[in-house]
Order: structure tokens, then C-alpha cells, then sequence
């Protein structure tokens, strides 16, 4: 299971114009094959934090000649356009019918607290004075985020459930490379009848890949991100790589505030919570180093094992 950002299809010095997330795709894309040339089964998860935001703004710029969708249709649309984009770049690569990609829907808790306090960055960065007016114009909340300007913030409720689950294993087994849940998933809550109710929220695609993972009984997960692998004491003199972590002592780091809820949290998160479910090991790095890590190269990546791995390795 792999888990592409929605930054990596959008750069944060982008736009956001399809020619660009197309040329990101054909980039992404090119790492991706080279671990379905390598023998392996592939599903992929993707982000979509700056389509969706980007799409939103698009909403409601013309929501009074068109009427705005709610966030949870302009997931469906994101899951549908990123998917596409993907499936087409897979399939220039390892020939067409390769990717198959999935629509969604993703079971939460509609009680979850995430509700009442969302935490999602999604869209562009804005300066604050017009962040802060699109807050009081549209009814957003906003955020400052990581030092790079102002975003609104969405909920983000964790997943507990793939609702399509059987059709991912089906086409697994058919040999596709599967892209399921894109953006987290369309996030629904069940009712006492069984009838599903779709809520506006943006899931974290880690986490939503770790549940699937964890449905389809993946042995790996692998968690694509912008740097080579994690650093302890990131930003500070101290910084230093780490290539490699056992559950207990990546969970310390974390409680530690070693990983900040705004950047590598959510992945240190998501793999303690595949491994804990029975995943063999999560590895945190770059498109570039995939298939290194994917290889066990010393050096590439960081992985986080069930087993206990020696503390040398944490330098």
C-alpha cells in the first residue's frame, strides 16, 4: 500500500493547472512502476488537501450563478479527477489497463470529536488579512500553517471502515494496481438501517491508507512524503536522520512531540496503527527512494518495524 500526498500533485509553488498535476502524476507515476516491475501488488491512496480547497474556492466564486457543492461531493470529484490523472500515468508506464481507479466511501463516526474541532488544512496558502476575510465572508475556519501562510481547516474524523472493500480485493486479485480511497475516502456514516449518509469532512489519507492496508491485509505500507525520511529534532541544530524505529519506541518519539500533528504526526500515526493491526513494516520517504526502501538499501528511508531494531540505528 503506498500513500501519495495531494502536495505531490500539487506543489505548494503551484497553481494547481492540469498540465501541472499531470506532469506530477507522470513524475509520481515512474516510482510507482518500478515496484509493479519488481514482482509486487499494488494499491495506492492519494491526498487531495489543495484540489479540494482549490476546487472549493472555485465553488463558491460562482455559487450564485451555480449552485456550490457540499465538501463531500467535491471529494467524489477530486477521487475521480486525481484518480483519472494516476491510472493514466500508471498505464503509460506499464501499459493501459494497468490502474483501476476506485470511487470510495469511507465510514466514520459521526459523533467523532474531529467534528466539532477541524484540524484538516485544505486549498491554497493565503496571507492572513485574506484568509481572515474569507472566514468571516464564507463561515471558514482558518489556520496559520507550518510557517507558510494561512489555510482553512476542515474536519477530519478517523476512519473505521472501507465500505467498498470487497471490490478493492477483487480487482487486486485480477492483478490491477488499485487507486482506492483518494483523498481519505468520501467520508459516510452508517445508519440503524444500514443506510449511509455522506458528512463534510476531509479524512487523512495516511490513515485511510493504514485501514485499507490493514482490510486487505498488506504486508507493507509505504508513506510518501517531500524529505528522504524522518529527522529527530527537525529544524533545530540538532536535526539528524532516522532510518530506522521499533512501534515502542516510534510511539515515545511521538507522545514526545518529536513529529507535530502538522507534519510528520499523522504519518507516524498511520504506521503505528497499521503495524499495530498486524502490518510487517511501514517506511516513511521520498517518490525518489521508493524503490530503494522498498529493496531494503541501507540508508533510504525510515522504517518502523513490530521488532525490536538496535539503538545505534536511531543515529
Amino acid at each position: 500500500m503506498v500513500a501519495v500526498g495531494g502536495n505531490a500533485l500539487t506543489r505548494p509553488e503551484q497553481l494547481g493547472s492540469a498540465e501541472e498535476i499531470a506532469a506530477n502524476a507522470a513524475a509520481m507515476a515512474g516510482a510507482l512502476a518500478d515496484l509493479v516491475r519488481s514482482g509486487r501488488q499494488l494499491a495506492v491512496v492519494h491526498g487531495n488537501g489543495p484540489q479540494v480547497g482549490n476546487l472549493a474556492l472555485q465553488q463558491d466564486a460562482l455559487a450564485a450563478t451555480v449552485p456550490a457543492q457540499p465538501l463531500h461531493q467535491l471529494s467524489a470529484m477530486t477521487q475521480g479527477q486525481l484518480g483519472g490523472v494516476l491510472a493514466r500515468a500508471i498505464d503509460a508506464e506499464c501499459g493501459a489497463g494497468t490502474a483501476v481507479g476506485l470511487v470510495t466511501h469511507v465510514l466514520v463516526d459521526a459523533a467523532d470529536p474531529a467534528f466539532a474541532h477541524p484540524t484538516k488544512p485544505i486549498g491554497p496558502f493565503l496571507d492572513r488579512r485574506e484568509a481572515e476575510q474569507l472566514a468571516r465572508e464564507r463561515g471558514w475556519q482558518v489556520v496559520e500553517d507550518a510557517g507558510r501562510g494561512w489555510r482553512r481547516v476542515v474536519p477530519s474524523p478517523r476512519p473505521i471502515g472501507i465500505v467498498e472493500l470487497a471490490a478493492v480485493r477483487t480487482l487486486l486479485a485480477a492483478g490491477a494496481v488499485v487507486l482506492a480511497a483518494g483523498g481519505g475516502g468520501i467520508a459516510v456514516s452508517a445508519g440503524p438501517d444500514g443506510r449511509l449518509t455522506a458528512l463534510d469532512a476531509v479524512i487523512d489519507k495516511d490513515l485511510a491508507a493504514a485501514a485499507l492496508a490493514t482490510a486487505v491485509r498488506a504486508e507493507e505500507l509505504y508513506l510518501l512524503t517531500g524529505v528522504d525520511c524522518v529527522h529527530l529534532d527537525h529544524g533545530t541544530p540538532r536535526q539528524r536522520p532516522v532510518h530506522r524505529l521499533d512501534v515502542e519506541e516510534a510511539a515515545r518519539l511521538l507522545a514526545a512531540g518529536q513529529f507535530p500533528p502538522g507534519s510528520m504526526g499523522p504519518k507516524i500515526t498511520a504506521a503505528l496503527a497499521f503495524l499495530r493491526d498486524g502490518g510487517h513494516r511501514a517506511i516513511i520517504t521520498s517518490a525518489g527512494l521508493l524503490r530503494d526502501t522498498a529493496d531494503g538499501l541501507p540508508g533510504a528511508g525510515t522504517c518502523i518495524e513490530r521488532s525490536p531494531v538496535p539503538m545505534a540505528n536511531l543515529a
